[in-house]
């Protein structure tokens, strides 16, 4: 019997978390019929050695290069087989009964090409990444000028199902038949940006995107380095071809400021690093207080 659900995590130097994610995972796929693929992109901590004899129904596959997030998941799902595929992050912790639930869903929404759920954060309260808007050139202005109700949809209840438009990559749940028909994961995204894209494209190609009121706990930031150059670098790029894919089109006087606005952002993002790091050259003592 062919599966019903196949579970994608990519993972990198995570090694306690994605433990502990596997363990919420499997207790989730209790009554699911499901398989597991992790997709390790070169970890220096030992995750697959770690982690395979403690998860011997996870099929692990060990990257001998950090290959990026959209590639290493279309590793996985070129190699799955199931009904639909869930993209997961190494950092969250599934409730019991959230992916049946979804599965349950989606199985009576035909028209639901993939579902999201209510992120919850370390302290418990639900993350507002949890629903977004596409950022469109008005959208994406309006968040990076402080207006964020749009783009975060606010607006939305967050205790009943609902429409939205992306879908977070931190907990995707996807549809195979939609997925066929719009396409993998664009590689051109490194990390960050692929599941606006992806969402983006699901709805262009008549499918629905819905948000559930359906749990995981995600520890947002512990699986990456936020604080560092390069995911400054990667994250604004990814706004940057996000932005040239799907609204180069657009005339020179309104891609211009948008182009202008996200190096902006990026430069500020830079500015705001290099200060903190200066401060903990200056201050050593006072940081470890």
């Amino acid at each position: 019997m062919a599966q019903k659900v196949s579970i994608v995590i990519v993972s990198y130097n995570v090694c306690r978390l994605l433990d502990e994610c596997l363990v919420s995972v499997e207790r989730a796929l209790k009554d699911v019929d499901g398989e597991v693929f992790v997709v390790d992109n070169c970890s220096s901590d030992g995750t697959v050695e770690k982690l395979r004899p403690r998860h011997p129904m996870v099929h692990f596959i060990a990257n001998e290069d950090n290959v990026g997030f959209a590639r290493a998941n279309n590793q996985a799902i070129r190699l799955s087989k199931a009904e639909y595929v869930l993209l997961l992050n190494p950092d969250t912790v599934v409730d019991e009964s959230t992916i049946a639930g979804c599965l349950s869903f989606m199985d009576t929404h035909p028209e639901a090409g993939g579902a999201g759920v209510r992120m919850l954060t370390r302290e418990g309260k639900p993350a507002p990444e949890s629903r977004r808007a596409i950022p469109t050139p008005w959208v994406a202005l309006l968040k990076m000028l402080g207006f964020t109700r749009r783009y975060y949809m606010s607006y939305l209840p967050w205790d009943e199902p609902c429409q939205i438009e992306v879908i977070s990559g931190a907990y995707c749940l996807l549809r195979r038949k939609a997925l066929d028909q719009v396409g993998l994961l664009d590689e051109d995204f490194f990390m960050y940006g692929e599941d606006i894209d992806l969402s983006y494209r699901l709805l262009k190609g008549g499918w629905q995107n819905w948000y559930l009121p359906f749990e995981i706990v995600h520890y947002k930031g512990e699986s990456t380095q936020k604080s560092s150059f390069r995911y400054v670098h990667t994250f604004y790029q990814a706004m940057l071809i996000f932005f040239r894919k799907h609204y180069g089109h657009l005339t020179f006087l309104i891609s211009l400021p948008i182009q202008v606005a996200i190096y902006f952002r990026a430069l500020l993002a830079l500015l705001q690093l290099f200060a903190m790091r200066l401060h903990h050259f200056i201050n050593p003592r006072q940081d470890r207080q």
